[in-house]
């Protein structure tokens, strides 16, 4: 399969959006919440650099992109399905991803909250794990999973298949 990302934007995301995508995972860990500020700074990215590297038109439907998700994600929080933080950065997520590449990102989400549940609910079955990350309160969280490793891992994964896409 080909990606309509292409290697310049890429190029240009990854290295953007990696450190905020390891933020918010990392705090969805430890305390179940993703802050504003990290969904404020990756759209910050997507603003910044996709000014640089898409086409005007591409760009604001894009940005298009992100309302129809934040609707969504409302929708779907209101109906307690997913947690607020979640819903806003799916939606400060959703112009990273290039039309056409729809169906393959919530293919590769599917597979990647898949792995990253199954590795959370191990990993918290390791006695030297737990005490090495006590503080974590995602292993306290019964039902609830931190999604802010799922959402932020696919971004990293695809926004990665799209840089080596074009090595």
């Amino acid at each position: 399969m080909t990606l309509s990302l292409t290697f310049m934007q890429a190029l240009w995301f990854l290295p953007l959006a990696l450190p905020i995508c390891v933020w918010v995972a990392l705090t969805d860990l430890r305390e179940m919440r993703i802050p504003n500020v990290a969904v404020l700074a990756l759209f910050a990215v997507f603003v910044g650099a996709g000014l640089m590297v898409l086409p005007l038109n591409e760009f604001g439907f894009r940005l298009l992109q992100l309302v129809v998700v934040l609707i969504a994600g409302f929708i779907i929080t209101s109906l307690g399905m997913a947690g607020a933080g979640d819903s806003k950065f799916a939606a400060a997520m959703a112009p990273f991803i290039a039309p056409g590449d729809y169906l393959f990102f919530l293919m590769l989400f599917s597979l990647v909250l898949l792995g990253s549940w199954i590795t959370h609910r191990s990993a918290g079955r390791v006695p030297a794990l737990r005490r090495a990350t006590a503080e974590w309160a995602s292993w306290e969280s019964g039902k609830l999973f931190p999604m802010g490793v799922a959402l932020a891992g696919a971004l990293v994964i695809y926004l990665a298949m799209g840089l080596s896409a074009g090595l």
